[in-house]
């Protein structure tokens, strides 16, 4: 990923004008997953240039044609089969074993951006690799009433905002599923709340969630749910 770092900050610094807080709140080693609202398809590569370490993010497998599917696979990005998401999550996990990062928009799909529902993947990924996740507010990318597939105009202010880290765990007498309900309420709860904080600290609002929505060509979260059972 050692190209893709300029080219990340560039996007950030060049063709936008992002203002990046919390940096300080990623750990300098070890395994850490990044939890980002997604509100278009440009959160991905913002949070990816705005990130104090690389990451491999999570995309659907449908972007991975053409040039673009060359790029991502240079870039160590993780293609995603929505319809099973295991071989994803355990090359993930793999990466997290390894001490390295994750980038991950567990709302799934683009969407107003307020964290109030989540895909369980991340909590699935956060148990069972024991890694530090960091919620992520992302703003900017897309706002007001704009088009799903809307690109901002260059020299946009977006706003990245690194929250605190959140340390998960499996409790004694816990069955499996239990935990990973119960993570995945605590991840949502943090990223909700880091996401408004960012709001109020950003004058930055979210776009709203009832926009135009043709069908997806964005960056992507987790395999939903039902996928997910097969995992665990």
């Amino acid at each position: 990923m050692a190209w893709s770092r300029p080219v990340g900050w560039i996007l950030d610094h060049l063709v936008y004008r992002t203002t990046v807080r919390g940096r300080s709140n990623v750990p300098a080693a070890g395994p850490v997953i990044f939890a980002g609202n997604h509100i278009s398809f440009l959160d991905g590569p913002v949070m990816f240039g705005a990130a104090p370490r690389p990451m491999h993010i999570l995309v659907k497998q449908e972007m991975f044609t053409g040039v673009l599917g060359r790029v991502l696979t240079a870039s160590g990005q993780l293609a995603v089969d929505r319809s099973g998401g295991r071989a994803a999550l355990q090359r993930a996990k793999s990466i997290l074993d390894a001490g390295h990062c994750v980038g991950i928009l567990p709302e799934g799909t683009r969407g107003s951006g307020d964290a109030a529902s989540i895909n369980n993947g991340v909590a699935w990924l956060a148990l069972n690799s024991g890694a530090t996740v960091i919620p992520v507010a992302i703003l900017g990318t897309r706002t007001g009433g704009e088009h799903l597939n809307a690109v901002p105009r260059p020299g946009r202010r977006l706003h990245v905002s690194f929250g605190g880290a959140l340390t998960v765990s499996r409790r004694p007498g816990e069955t499996g599923r239990a935990s990973m309900d119960r993570v995945g309420t605590e991840i949502r709860a943090a990223l909700s709340r880091h996401v408004q904080d960012t709001i109020r600290s950003s004058g930055q609002q979210l776009p709203d969630a009832d926009a135009p929505n043709p069908p997806q060509t964005a960056v992507a979260g987790t395999p939903a749910d039902h996928h997910l059972r097969k995992v665990q």
